[in-house]
């Protein structure tokens, strides 16, 4: 069976791109705040195009991130769904500026499954 075309926003994303964080507060605290609760919302500067993301923790690294403080930076993976097309999205956002460089990875819908299906069981 052939691969179902992706959408031209999606495929457009699958490069690095500029992104910042979507929170009102453009602040490294505020998006903490989004981490704990396992959902981050993004936008992609260059196409305008905002998502919110799933976090797959196993995957994310928080470790060289001073939230406190606003240095460093941290690594966050997740799945979401952008135009029917499923998508795991992994993004380094610098903590100072809340920006960094994000890109979608295209899934098949067992690799999303086994990322989505991950989630409730990482929050237990």
């Amino acid at each position: 069976m052939p691969e179902k075309e992706l959408n031209e926003i999606v495929k457009s994303l699958t490069k690095p791109h500029k992104i910042k964080t979507a929170t009102q507060e453009k602040t490294a605290r505020a998006l903490k705040e989004c981490i704990d609760r396992n959902y981050v919302q993004v936008k992609f500067v260059n196409t305008g195009t905002e998502i919110g993301v799933q976090l797959y923790r196993p995957d994310c690294n928080f470790v060289k991130g001073d939230f406190e403080n606003a240095k460093g930076s941290v690594h966050i993976e997740g799945g979401l769904t952008l135009n029917y097309d499923k998508v795991r999205f992994v993004a380094d956002i610098d903590l100072s500026k809340c920006e960094g460089k994000g890109y979608l990875v295209p899934l098949s819908d067992e690799e999303f499954k086994a990322i989505m299906g991950k989630q409730s069981e990482a929050r237990n």
